[in-house]
């Protein structure tokens, strides 16, 4: 049996209106697939050290936001990363936040599966 999901567009707007609302900064950088496409966030807190997380199933089925590593760190990093993902996959939505703390940002991909 197939359990029903959120569409990725839906999610994205959902997480961009309470963020925004609660005096967060949350943006689009790239629309995927409005209900399958994957989804790439990029979490800063207050602007510094951007992170990229990716949306995977876990073992049971779950989506789980998984935090990608990669060899190099910083802005240009991330940038690179997420173009050259975008060019695999047309139907990536790219979404970036920036928040207030460590804490806040950990609370939000906990909240947002």
């Amino acid at each position: 049996m197939i359990e029903p999901r959120l569409a990725s567009g839906v999610l994205i707007s959902a997480i961009k209106r309470i963020l925004e609302s609660e005096g967060d900064f949350a943006t689009v950088l790239k629309k995927g697939d409005a209900v399958s496409g994957a989804i790439l966030l990029i979490g800063q807190v207050r602007g510094a050290d951007p992170k990229l997380y990716e949306r995977y199933p876990a073992l049971d089925g779950q989506p789980v936001w998984q935090r990608m590593d990669l060899k190099e760190s910083g802005e240009a990093a991330v940038q690179d990363y997420w173009k050259k993902r975008c060019a695999g996959d047309p139907d990536l939505w790219v979404f970036e936040l920036d928040v207030a703390s460590s804490a806040r940002l950990d609370g939000l991909l906990t909240m947002f599966i």
